[in-house]
């Protein structure tokens, strides 16, 4: 059903929740949720096709105990979020879910069954532990979403239901495994609107179970994804590199009798920081020049020093109450800080022992930062029409984290102490005559991500041994060691970690050597992809690259030559059935068209003969037919024929697997050595982070200078 409604900006009032007193029922509990608030436009009437909870279905859930409370709150969350969406595909959807559960799945319908042993029962499981974040489930070859969670993927990932639009099965939605990454940084990468860039995504993978049970599978949670933080789950046994964002923190704004005060807290580095005595027109200039992943607004801003309550477009409170309405954000009361991080615990499924490190450095004596209309005007912040002062700053082939710090030097000015170190090393880097180093340039954030993951591919840690290797090399030079003594101070205000000179070399020393002593840095001359001329090189190729030359050959010498003696064992099997079929249809025909074939699909080597020459030599008897008869159908993974012209045998199928069984041995021993020097870098973090901040400091110092340098030429 269609209704009506005036143009609406769906945001949070800003009041406070009002809290129950200590008689009221589970239905006024309600209260303390966030209060939407409604603004009413009397020129424009749009056409609103979902359908919200009203306070009938709320209290009917509440006398029905199907949901506790806070449950509850998880529902009223995603139903704003669905009442936004539009698309008619998704509104049919909607229609058909039910509220009773989590996962929105009406029970009554067909599919919809939630008993123990059952899939969906087991996503209800995973949806408990992470309300507010889409489930997608990895089902054989799919990621399947269900309930709400379709509705989403319908509505913001261009996606077509399962089983169209037929109204007698529950919601549901999905892609091809091939199609995660994409589908995910399609909606996480900048978030295509204010609904999906506050949503998080809660991957989950299945794992098939021992031989002897083959229908047993094993699910568990594989990773989340999020604007600024994506999905890095597999990346340690892949060759190419992930593009990773910078990070969004998680903002709370509170406002004490010292004025407002900001907190950011990244999940990503479990790190905080802390800014107060700030203005109202501070507070929001930060909000416009932030990307952040979710804003909290403090009870205390709901009045302001007079008393009085900030609902008004004016006066005190005015200009942040009509920054945030055109955003979401939710409130939350307690301590500014403590509160804020027990909401973000709630809001990443984090343990509630995890802990915040503070990375807040006092600003003491320093420059008034930049204004935002001055920040607009000088083209700091991109703006329409306004040329980039940062493309003029810096050598145009220096992008990425180097603008990044230049940009954030003049939004938020260190003190005069950390920007005179800042001069000197520009003065040191203007007269350097040696050589210099490439600086490699590695996101503090996706380092901390994938070693904590242990999804850090081989590439990726050679990157961080460059950034280590390049510290050493400043070190040893007597020019540019004094730069890096000079860059101690502004790595400390940028990371917040307190790390001294002599403690900076040690550490990457001893990272350095840990990874060298583990990856792989020469030619590989002792890990040459298998090649023998009767297979397509292609199949070799494509099944050892994935793990060959990785690794020292030291560390896997026994799976090598056990691949080794493999690949030469299903070499020699085709060659000799070759023979033998070839001999065989010799005797028939004078030219045979038989080759080996390589299916990449099945990962598969068979014969591929015409089928009217293998039908006319099994109709005539002579001595080659026995050789034909060896031969038998090509089936896939599932034991399909795959087609009239594909043929194996028994041999080769022995030998293929036995080929396949070693490369998924040597696979899953060159991953655990990645993974477990992952592990050992760990210990290592600080001193990782501390020296990639640095170099990327040091980078943007010298390319700022290059290009000063330029200027002057061109002047003179």
């Amino acid at each position: 059903m269609t209704d009506k409604v005036r143009n609406r900006n769906l945001s949070l009032d800003l009041g406070p929740p009002t809290m129950p007193s200590q008689g009221d029922d589970g239905a006024s509990e309600l209260q303390q949720l966030p209060i939407i608030h409604i603004e009413e436009n009397e020129d424009e009437v749009i056409e609103s096709s979902v359908t919200s909870i009203d306070q009938t279905m709320i209290t009917k859930l509440l006398a029905s105990n199907v949901l506790d409370d806070k449950d509850l709150s998880h529902i009223l969350w995603w139903n704003e979020k669905l009442q936004m969406c539009k698309k008619p595909s998704t509104v049919h959807l909607i229609e058909r879910l039910d509220y009773s559960n989590l996962l929105g799945m009406d029970c009554n319908l067909k599919n919809g069954s939630l008993k123990e042993g059952i899939l969906y029962s087991e996503m209800l499981q995973f949806k408990s532990k992470f309300p507010r974040q889409i489930l997608l489930c990895r089902v054989g070859d799919f990621y399947e979403a269900v309930g709400i969670d379709a509705c989403i993927l319908v509505e913001y990932a261009a996606l077509n239901p399962f089983g169209g639009l037929r109204t007698d099965s529950i919601p549901r939605a999905g892609f091809p495994v091939v199609n995660l990454r994409q589908t995910l940084d399609d909606l996480t990468h900048n978030g295509y609107s204010v609904v999906s860039a506050a949503i998080q995504w809660c991957i989950v993978e299945e794992v098939q179970g021992p031989a002897q049970a083959q229908s047993t599978k094993r699910r568990f949670v594989s990773g989340h994804a999020h604007p600024g933080n994506p999905y890095v789950y597999g990346l340690v046994g892949v060759d190419h590199d992930l593009d990773f964002p910078e990070p969004m923190p998680v903002v709370g704004i509170s406002h004490s009798s010292r004025g407002y005060c900001i907190n950011m807290v990244l999940e990503i580095m479990k790190t905080y920081s802390s800014e107060d005595c700030l203005t109202e027109y501070a507070v929001v200039t930060k909000l416009r020049t932030c990307r952040y992943h979710h804003l909290f607004l403090h009870t205390s801003l709901s009045r302001n020093s007079h008393g009085t309550s900030i609902r008004g477009k004016f006066g005190e409170g005015g200009l942040l109450l009509g920054e945030c309405r055109s955003r979401h954000f939710e409130w939350f009361d307690g301590n500014p800080i403590s509160d804020l991080f027990v909401k973000v615990k709630e809001l990443y499924g984090l343990d509630h022992d995890v802990m915040f490190r503070n990375v807040t450095v006092s600003s003491g004596n320093r420059a008034q930062p930049l204004t935002l209309g001055t920040c607009t005007q000088i083209g700091v912040i991109p703006t329409d029409g306004i040329p980039s002062l940062l493309e003029v700053l810096l050598l145009p082939h220096c992008t990425g984290l180097p603008i990044l710090y230049v940009r954030d030097l003049l939004l938020n000015p260190p003190s005069y102490e950390i920007a005179s170190k800042i001069q000197a090393t520009c003065k040191l880097l203007s007269s350097v005559t040696c050589s210099i180093p490439e600086f490699t340039c590695v996101s503090s954030a996706k380092i901390v991500k994938l070693l904590e993951w242990k999804e850090a591919n081989h590439i990726e840690l050679c990157r961080i041994k460059n950034v280590v290797d390049e510290i050493l090399h400043m070190n040893r030079t007597p020019e540019l060691k004094k730069i890096v003594e000079h860059l101690i101070g502004p790595t400390w205000v940028a990371t917040g970690l307190e790390i001294d000179f002599k403690t900076l070399v040690a550490g990457c020393e001893i990272a350095s050597g840990k990874i060298d002593k583990i990856i792989s840095l020469d030619c590989n001359e002792d890990q040459k992809v298998s090649s023998f001329k009767a297979i397509p090189g292609e199949f070799f190729e494509d099944m050892e690259s994935e793990w060959k030359g990785r690794v020292k050959a030291i560390h896997i010498n026994d799976v090598l030559t056990s691949v080794d003696e493999a690949a030469k064992a299903l070499h020699l099997a085709v060659t000799e059935v070759f023979a033998a079929v070839v001999f065989g249809l010799k005797a028939f025909v004078r030219y045979h068209n038989v080759e080996i074939f390589y299916c990449r699909e099945q990962k598969a080597v068979w014969f591929k003969i015409p089928f009217h020459w293998f039908l006319t030599t099994l109709s005539i008897g002579s001595p080659g037919e026995e050789h034909i008869e060896l031969l038998k159908y090509a089936v896939d993974s599932k034991g399909r024929k795959v087609g009239d012209e594909l043929f194996t045998t028994g041999m080769v199928e022995d030998a293929l697997s036995r080929y396949h069984e070693a490369n998924a041995k040597a696979k899953a021993r060159v991953l655990e050595l990645l993974r477990g020097l992952s592990a050992e870098l760990q210990s290592h973090i600080n001193i990782i982070v501390f020296s990639s901040t640095l170099v990327v400091i040091t980078k943007a110092l010298y390319a700022h200078v290059r290009m000063g340098s330029r200027w002057t030429k061109t002047v003179r």
